[in-house]
């Protein structure tokens, strides 16, 4: 049994607070979960992520990214191989199975764009707060209220 103690993640990122509570539950209930293919989460600014999967053989119209209602999900699909010109396979070991990788995004998480590079999907993040959700400074006055003066007609 696997136990993954997830709580220092929540200290040093912002955005991605609801995904690693998925994790959390996700771990706890399903001892089966998905491992195919592996992947890894950064960051890489201050309101900047990436996910990079590592999807070895497949090229670039094998695989699908959507997003959709804060949901990103990444399809791998091989195409059926043509035979191989007499040649024999002796032993199969490199994965070439079809995945789906969903992950939860965060709010005003959006995608930014997708390379695919030595056998690695990068698929780059944002995180772009509206300017009306954003925390601003408000001052402080010297204690003086304003008055408001009517004027009788």
């Amino acid at each position: 049994m696997r136990n993954f103690d997830l709580s220092p993640l929540y200290r040093s990122t912002i955005g991605f607070d609801r995904l690693f509570s998925l994790l959390d539950q996700v771990s706890a209930s399903d001892a089966s979960a998905q491992t195919y293919p592996p992947y890894n989460i950064e960051r890489t600014g201050e309101n900047d992520y990436r996910i990079t999967i590592a999807v070895a053989g497949f090229s670039e119209d094998e695989l699908t990214i959507e997003a959709r209602e804060a949901v990103l999900t990444v399809k791998g699909e091989k195409k059926a191989e043509a035979e191989d010109n007499g040649r024999e396979m002796l032993y199969r070991g490199i994965a070439a199975r079809a995945f789906e990788r969903r992950f939860q995004l965060a709010d005003h998480v959006e995608v930014k764009g997708a390379s695919l590079e030595h056998g690695l999907l990068h698929v780059d993040l944002v995180r772009d707060i509206p300017d009306s959700k954003r925390a601003r400074t408000i001052p402080i006055g010297k204690g003086e209220t304003p008055q408001i003066e009517a004027t009788i007609n």
